[in-house]
């Protein structure tokens, strides 16, 4: 079945005071968070013991968020709460853009940290990432190619694995469309639709089961730069 990708509002950040750190600190992480556990409620993100996202929905996400560079203590719990179902404290890097989703169904919801390239792309071009992050799809293989073409030709990602991102791939600007397909097969599980994306930008998209867990699938598009 075809499920278009859903275009979503990004959170509204709270102020940088909340992190402990100055807004003009040069000495930060930048830190995204997507709520991508299918069939868990509404969370709150906690940073440090600083609630900074406040009642994020499944398919919800943040803009980033700028941190002190170390160990920093990530708590995810359900809004209202004060259980922890997520509970890690990674190291970050100075000046380094981070995304941490949360991921699996509820009875085994984990953290996947990733770290994000956002150096521009060169001149006229695009920058385009996948995760595949639905619990109950197979590994899959990504077209990509102008709107209409379908799952033809050889996948521009192949074989991407449940909890695994893709390299950046670098295209020029323009219209494009994507298609999702269980491995080996032409079978659409999920179409982009046809997307614009303009010269410069940095884009990650997300794959993920429907809400309560399985199909229809669907994805989410965050923006990383421009």
């Amino acid at each position: 079945m075809r499920t278009k990708w859903n275009w979503i509002a990004f959170l509204s950040l709270l102020a940088c005071t909340m992190l402990n750190m100055g807004c003009g600190d040069s000495g930060s992480a930048q830190l995204r968070v997507v709520h991508a556990s299918p069939d868990a409620p509404n969370v709150d993100v906690l940073v440090n013991g600083n609630k900074v996202l406040t009642n994020v929905a499944c398919e919800g996400a943040s803009t980033y968020l700028k941190v002190s560079v170390g160990q920093r203590r990530i708590e995810v719990r359900p809004t209202g709460t004060s259980t922890d179902v997520i509970d890690v404290t990674p190291t970050l890097a100075k000046n380094t853009y981070y995304t941490v989703l949360a991921v699996n169904k509820v009875a085994n919801i984990m953290p996947l940290l990733l770290q994000d390239d956002n150096t521009p792309p060169a001149s006229g071009q695009v920058k385009v990432r996948f995760i595949h992050a639905a619990p109950s799809a197979p590994n899959v293989d990504i077209y990509v190619g102008a709107p209409g073409s379908g799952a033809t030709g050889t996948p521009a990602v192949a074989d991407l694995a449940y909890m695994s991102a893709s390299g950046y791939l670098s295209v020029p600007a323009g219209s494009y469309e994507a298609y999702v397909t269980p491995t080996g097969t032409t079978t659409v599980a999920i179409d982009s639709g046809a997307l614009t994306l303009g010269a410069g930008q940095i884009r990650t998209a997300v794959a993920l089961d429907a809400p309560g867990g399985g199909a229809p699938f669907t994805a989410i598009v965050l923006k990383d730069l421009n």
